[in-house]
């Protein structure tokens, strides 16, 4: 969802992390419809101008409302990350491990098998290459860090004016 991110940042930060069903709570309440219609909404990507106007709203509202309630959503995903990573570090399980490799395995199995027309391409191996693919992002993201410089180059590119 970049685009949220480019119009919606704290909301987009807000919905990426424990907070989702607050963010998409605020989103419904300015778009007139329920929690649920407006994560399928924003999640679709396909809103109209007056939805996209909602959404800068709902963006307006998460604000104060993290204000009012003194939270750092970014940091507070940063948080979770870290608390995680330090959880493995110390428990030195072996399941997340195992759990990485095996989904790397799948996806890029699945991957290569479709491209070498070894797979039939159906809807499910398709729902279970994008389901890995997910999963397989959030992994990286565990052990090698996100994407938060280009979160703030998406940022500040999305403040600066146009160019002609």
């Amino acid at each position: 969802m970049d685009w949220l991110k480019m119009i919606a940042p704290t909301l987009a930060t807000a919905i990426g992390g424990p907070f989702g069903t607050m963010a998409y709570g605020l989103a419904a309440k300015v778009m007139a419809i329920t929690p649920e219609e407006a994560q399928r909404t924003i999640e679709s990507g396909k809103l109209t101008a007056e939805q996209i106007a909602s959404v800068q709203l709902a963006e307006i509202e998460i604000k104060a409302k993290a204000q009012e309630l003194g939270l750092d959503f970014a940091k507070v995903a940063a948080d979770d990350r870290k608390s995680a990573r330090d959880m493995q570090t110390t428990t030195r399980s072996m399941l997340p491990p195992i759990l990485a490799i095996l989904v790397t395995l799948g996806f890029f199995g699945i991957l290569i098998g479709m491209m070498t027309k070894t797979f039939v391409t159906s809807d499910a191996l398709l729902l279970m290459l994008g389901s890995l693919g997910t999963a397989w992002t959030g992994i990286i993201a565990f052990y090698f860090g996100s994407s938060a410089g280009s979160q703030a180059k998406n940022e500040l590119l999305s403040k600066a004016p146009a160019v002609k």
